[in-house]
């Protein structure tokens, strides 16, 4: 693997689809499409078989000796004014996969590259389209209504883009064969940079429970209502809050409240209702139910304490999605050899990985974020740290057409 050829493919795509606001490659839109033409640039410099199926999926195969492929991938869709790492590093580390393997003579087992459509959701709200199409999650008839803020229904858009929705599951077949899936990102947080390592092996994804907590209290005059008789929405809210925050703590895993929308919404009223959005994750699936249970109770507490109702609303969820013990032990050892630390994570944000570790042997390898941002123009990563994760990419990739080569990971039917 050449990280310097990744690192050239990676300027330049931010040149043609960047600038001073950041990356602008939102799926469905012309900035996305003219990404894409740069990353066919790429492939057809390769002697690979490229084709995008019925999710709007690109794939690029570079075949082998034995029956089947790994899969190697990510995204070139962005958030708007997104950065110029998030899911590109991936996609051109995997086109510099394709250009070792090919540079070498052909593979044992053939590789397949796959730039993922609409991992962001930037337009509609729906993340991990085309993966969840390919994997058979997607519920089509949930999203052929989901609107832009322009007012377009996502069918019709999609359609401009020859994705007819009713048969975006066909992108399933893309699979029959394949023997694993490995897929390199940034971090996207503060853990490696906190800790002076450039990468690290991911052990999966976390699962994540998604609720809003609807308080219901009383609204009353703000003058005329002593405190002692208030039924204050927004005050119970606040110490469900806080006590949300030390539950995470506890676990060892992440609670979030985004945010708190409260009625009438005046400096002169007491709040009679506030919605309060939370967000739990973690990789154990226990401790993932154990924190929503704590949560709810939390919620319940602080309710009864100041006079209110609490109801938890369901919004999302997704259990966590372990990877494959065998190519996490390769990824590891290929961080170690390229130059980083035995340390593997979880990750918090989901990636179209964790929908390919519902049917496939999947790993994948994050670099260091610094600053530890992304879905930001000030998103980015140290160089070093880029060339080791690159390499330790590489050398994953290689093992595990090894592994593929000899038996261990039969193809998917």
């Amino acid at each position: 693997m050449d990280a310097g050829r990744v690192l050239d493919d990676l300027r330049e795509l931010a040149r043609l689809t960047g600038g001073p606001d950041g990356a602008r490659r939102v799926c469905w839109t012309d900035e996305w499409a003219r990404a894409r033409e740069f990353l066919r640039s790429r492939l057809e410099e390769l002697p690979v078989d490229t084709h995008t199926d019925a999710a709007g999926n690109l794939w690029a195969e570079l075949a082998g000796r034995q029956e089947g492929f790994v899969i190697v991938g990510s995204h070139v869709d962005s958030v708007p004014a997104g950065g110029w790492l998030d899911g590109a590093l991936g996609l051109f580390g995997a086109v510099e996969a394709l250009r070792a393997q090919a540079g070498a003579g052909q593979p044992a087992v053939g590789l397949r590259l796959v730039d993922w459509a609409d991992e962001e959701g930037a337009r509609f709200g729906r993340s991990l389209f085309g993966s969840s199409a390919c994997t058979g999650t997607l519920d089509v008839d949930e999203v052929r209504d989901l609107r832009d803020r322009d007012g377009e229904r996502l069918e019709e858009v999609v359609a401009r883009y020859d994705v007819d929705l009713d048969r975006a599951h066909e992108s399933g077949a893309q699979l029959s064969g394949a023997r694993a899936y490995i897929e390199l990102h940034i971090e996207q947080g503060p853990v490696l940079e906190s800790r002076g390592e450039p990468a690290a092996t991911v052990l999966g994804t976390c699962g994540v429970e998604r609720h809003v907590a609807a308080f219901t209290g009383q609204t009353a005059h703000a003058g005329a209502t002593p405190m002692e008789l208030r039924r204050d929405s927004f005050a119970a809210t606040a110490q469900a809050a806080l006590a949300i925050r030390e539950i995470g703590i506890r676990h060892d895993g992440v609670c979030t409240v985004g945010g708190a929308t409260s009625e009438p919404g005046v400096v002169t009223a007491v709040a009679g209702h506030t919605d309060m959005l939370l967000d739990q994750r973690h990789l154990d699936p226990d401790a993932l139910a154990a924190m929503l249970a704590e949560a709810r109770t939390a919620c319940e507490r602080a309710a009864a304490d100041h006079g209110c109702e609490v109801e938890l609303q369901y919004l999302w969820s997704i259990p966590p999605i372990p990877f494959d013990d065998r190519l996490i032990a390769l990824a590891r050892q290929a961080v170690l050899e390229a130059g980083g630390k035995d340390t593997a994570i979880p990750s918090g944000p989901l990636h179209d990985a964790a929908e390919m570790a519902r049917l496939l042997p999947t790993v994948m390898i994050f670099s260091s974020s610094s600053p530890p941002v992304s879905h930001t123009k000030e998103e980015d990563t140290p160089e070093a740290d880029l060339r080791v994760a690159i390499e330790a990419y590489g050398r994953t990739v290689e093992a595990t057409l090894g592994l593929a080569a000899a038996g261990e990971l039969p193809p998917f039917k």
